[in-house]
């Protein structure tokens, strides 16, 4: 059975449930390739309006389909867009590969405003709060964290052993190792087991470790932030560095911070205050910054500190969860190892969540600036002004640019996972990963590191790279990131909540240690795209207010990259 998605009004679509009994789906009326929500073998009898045509060759599910002949360099059209073009003849009712397809997708210009919407109704979430630490300046975090950075990649090891020394004896919670597994492998080959008894033995499975104390309940935890920038680079990624350690410092999930300087690096301390003062003007978080050449010995360096972050955790221990609206939720959106079904399933119902949280007077921010490509005219003309739309398209123009100069456009963005689960273009990737950013106009355009000021739905520069964009929508002020994956990515960040949605619920049964809400009963048509988006809001408030820890936190998965600029699609 065939089902349609419309995407001509937007509301139409959020409307829509698909039918238990659907084995295909049209997304837009104009497309003339469609999706395979089944494997479907050759044979197999498509009804297209009044016709009725067979499939030519099988179409696994998430892949596409002809609803008719292509000759060479004819366009093929999903979710209305441009997505890519024939390279040789396409039967009627064929797969369409990367054998057969290539990248495509339309130029775009400055165009009319286009920013009326239909608000959601958000009647549900209107008197909803959730338990935040509120920071002076007024924003409000999800949690409570202190931070442990080195200025430069010369001051890892310090702010190592650093951690080496607190963590444990704070009593913070580690996540699962695998600490008995080696033991037992160790035993083994105590015992004169053979190799091949190692590798065909069961190991136990170790068992969390249980804290017995917790010296600072209203601390989170002390995360260190190693990276591998600071010097030996261009000035401009050392300053892009400053401005990204200045959105971790002021960020409302922060409470302080230790930032361990060499001395000679580029990214000198008064860079990094000046970009500290340029997001928040009224800062008045613990700041402990302490230079190794001015102080001397590591010894002395080490035990200062110890003691001076001692004495900040003592400060930000005092602050405690109180109730906030749900406004001062600023939430990042992300997609990695993505699929087929990810642009019709999660990333829908992230798009809905998105315009209510918009409505409600949050922000949102949509980045991975490459898998936007296609979808520039439409985001553009939601640009609240002329001057945003174009500072947004110039983004897009000299991003492109910059990666094709170094070897590579946006067309090469698809990895070879997303191409094996159906996103075989550039365009059909970012048609579907857009979708998480709902209708609502677009307020504010940022360029990487900058900070989101405006509520509303916000467009941020940053590569497609999962942790490199989600280390920069923390540092742009998101409090909670919602993270979509058709193929699952075992990845999160030191210091905001990473909650993960698979696009599929085969995903969720294989990997049920990462994932946190399963997005495929849409796909099953067991739910609703607004039944699902309402799900995950009401997750979405548990988590920011500390009841709930997604698996990513649970699992200790602190991954940090910035992003190195010009390099990293």
């Amino acid at each position: 059975m065939r089902f349609r998605i419309s995407l001509l009004h937007a509301f139409t679509l959020y409307t829509i449930m698909m039918s238990e009994t659907s084995s295909y789906l049209q997304i837009h009326p104009v497309d003339n390739v469609w999706v395979a929500l089944k494997n479907l073998p050759g044979g197999t009898l498509i009804k297209h309006n009044d016709d009725v045509f067979e499939l030519v060759t099988p179409v696994e599910a998430k892949h596409k389909f002809t609803i008719s002949t292509l000759n060479t360099n004819d366009e093929i059209y999903m979710y209305g867009v441009l997505v890519g073009k024939a390279s040789q003849p396409i039967a009627r009712g064929a797969a369409i590969t990367v054998n057969n397809v290539y990248h495509a997708s339309t130029d775009f210009t400055l165009g009319e405003r286009k920013t009326t919407w239909e608000k959601p109704d958000t009647e549900e979430f209107a008197k909803k709060t959730f338990m935040g630490y509120h920071r002076s300046n007024g924003e409000v975090g999800t949690a409570n964290y202190w931070l442990v950075i080195p200025l430069v990649f010369c001051e890892n090891r310090n702010v190592t052993v650093l951690k080496e020394a607190l963590y444990t004896r704070l009593g913070f919670e580690k996540p699962k190792g695998y600490e008995q597994e080696v033991s037992d492998l160790i035993e083994m080959y105590k015992a004169g087991k053979t190799v091949e008894e190692i590798l065909s033995a069961e190991l136990q499975q170790s068992s969390p470790q249980q804290q017995s104390f917790k010296l600072f309940p209203n601390i989170d935890g002390v995360k260190f932030l190693n990276h591998e920038l600071g010097c030996g680079g261009t000035r401009s990624d050392s300053d892009a560095l400053c401005g990204l350690l200045a959105g971790y410092i002021t960020h409302p999930n922060v409470a302080g911070a230790t930032v361990l300087s060499l001395g000679c690096q580029h990214a000198q301390t008064d860079i990094l205050r000046a970009e500290i003062q340029k997001r928040d003007p009224q800062f008045n978080k613990s700041l402990i910054v302490l230079e190794q050449q001015q102080m001397g010995t590591e010894n002395k360096l080490m035990k200062e500190a110890l003691r001076q972050t001692f004495a900040g955790l003592m400060q930000a221990n005092q602050l405690q969860r109180s109730p906030a609206p749900l406004s001062k939720l600023c939430i990042g959106l992300e997609c990695g190892g993505s699929d087929g079904f990810s642009g019709i399933s999660a990333n829908l119902a992230l798009g809905y969540l998105s315009d209510v949280m918009v409505a409600l007077g949050g922000s949102i921010i949509l980045a991975e600036f490459p898998e936007l490509c296609g979808v520039e005219q439409d985001l553009s003309d939601r640009c609240l002004n002329e001057p945003m739309a174009q500072r947004f398209m110039h983004l897009m123009r000299t991003y492109n640019a910059q990666a094709e100069a170094a070897g590579s456009g946006f067309y090469a963005n698809p990895s070879p996972g997303n191409i094996r689960d159906g996103l075989i273009t550039d365009a059909i990737k970012s048609a579907g990963a857009a979708k998480k950013g709902g209708t609502s106009p677009v307020t504010d355009v940022l360029d990487y590191p900058q900070k989101v000021t405006q509520p509303g739905l916000n467009l941020l520069c940053t590569p497609g790279s999962d942790v490199e964009s989600t280390t920069a929508e923390v540092a742009a002020g998101a409090n909670i990131v919602l993270f979509t994956t058709g193929l699952g990515t075992p990845t999160g960040n030191p210091i905001v909540p990473v909650i993960k949605l698979s696009t599929n619920t085969a995903l969720l049964n294989r990997m049920p240690d990462i994932i946190d809400i399963d997005c495929g009963p849409i796909i099953s048509g067991e739910e609703t795209i607004q039944q699902t988006a309402h799900r995950i809001l009401n997750y979405v408030i548990e988590v920011a207010g500390g009841n709930i820890k997604p698996k990513a936190v649970l699992l200790g998965q602190d991954d940090f990259i910035p992003w190195k600029r010009g390099v990293s699609l």
